[in-house]
């Protein structure tokens, strides 16, 4: 059972509590009128210390679609974040008033002190360049919609492997699964770190700079943009943010069932003219988020 749980990093679930969400969230997709007041009377609190699009109306869209409703802030001046209260404090206060609660904060490890204050069920919507656990459920159940399992493939991540957050999570949930492998494509500066390849075996991984090289071994590419906000030099984010670019005519030497994924916002590495291809799924995905998320939701706050 997941009522009540706190969702900070991916690993917080087993293997097996995914897949029940995950076949909530096919059920919801299949048969979203069932659901439509499934949390009336329950309120989510967004807690957003920076900015984000996707995430946040994906939750407060969740959270309608249930029945419910949404209170909160979209960024920290607009709280008493702004008069020096502390987070332990601003989640104790929130658990008066809410029933469950996102966070999203520029400092890692952020939501984890949250949560250890928090009286209410609280989940990790991306702590700096750590970890984005909803986000990895949604790249998950992207996959598994698409191809149909969770093992047995062979997966690309292409661009900012060293700060971004979305791609860490998801080696780290993909590597749970069976016969997983994984290609790193980036340049030399945001090589994917230490710290997440320790903990894959040798022959589960390759590191390279050569992306038209590397797209016909892949069942997937989950491109990432190079995030500004991540750099402390303008001069090195404009030398690094070209580095990699997909368009139709890399795009010839993929599998024709290779899947095309992005965790968005889309900058410059994705061509539009991509986006009639049917391999490219990350509109698709943004909307998976919605649903898993609604199913996150349903089991944290044990509704039916």
């Amino acid at each position: 059972m997941l009522k009540d749980r706190h969702l900070i990093e991916p690993e917080d679930f087993t293997v097996g509590e995914l897949q029940e969400l995950f076949e909530l969230g096919d059920r919801i997709i299949e048969s979203p009128e069932k659901y439509s007041g499934a949390c009336r009377g329950k309120l989510l609190a967004t807690l957003f210390y920076e900015p984000s699009t996707r995430t946040r109306f994906s939750f407060e869209a969740a959270m309608l679609r249930l029945g419910g409703q949404t209170i909160g802030f979209s960024e920290p001046g607009s709280s008493s974040v702004s008069k020096g209260e502390s987070i332990g404090d601003t989640i104790r206060t929130i658990g008066c008033y809410a029933d469950i609660a996102v966070m999203r904060h520029p400092k890692e490890g952020a939501p984890l002190l949250a949560s250890k204050k928090s009286v209410i069920p609280l989940i990790n919507a991306g702590d700096g360049g750590h970890q984005h656990p909803t986000q990895t459920l949604t790249d998950l159940m992207t996959i598994r919609r698409y191809k149909r399992r969770l093992d047995n493939l062979v997966i690309g991540l292409c661009g900012d492997l060293k700060f971004g957050r979305t791609v860490h999570s998801l080696v780290k949930a993909l590597s749970r699964y069976d016969n997983i492998k994984f290609v790193f494509i980036s340049p030399n500066e945001l090589e994917i770190p230490p710290h997440i390849t320790d903990k894959l075996d040798k022959d589960q991984f390759e590191i390279t700079q050569n992306l038209e090289g590397s797209l016909g071994k892949l069942d997937i590419l989950y491109m990432t943009r190079v995030q500004r906000e991540r750099f402390f030099s303008e001069d090195e984010y404009l030398r690094l943010k070209d580095f990699f670019l997909l368009n139709a005519k890399k795009m010839e030497k993929a599998k024709q069932d290779m899947i095309v994924m992005h965790p968005l916002p889309r900058v410059n590495e994705i061509s539009t003219d991509m986006d009639t291809d049917e391999r490219a799924v990350y509109f698709e995905q943004a909307k998976m988020g919605m649903y898993i998320r609604m199913a996150l939701i349903m089991r944290l706050l044990g509704v039916e």
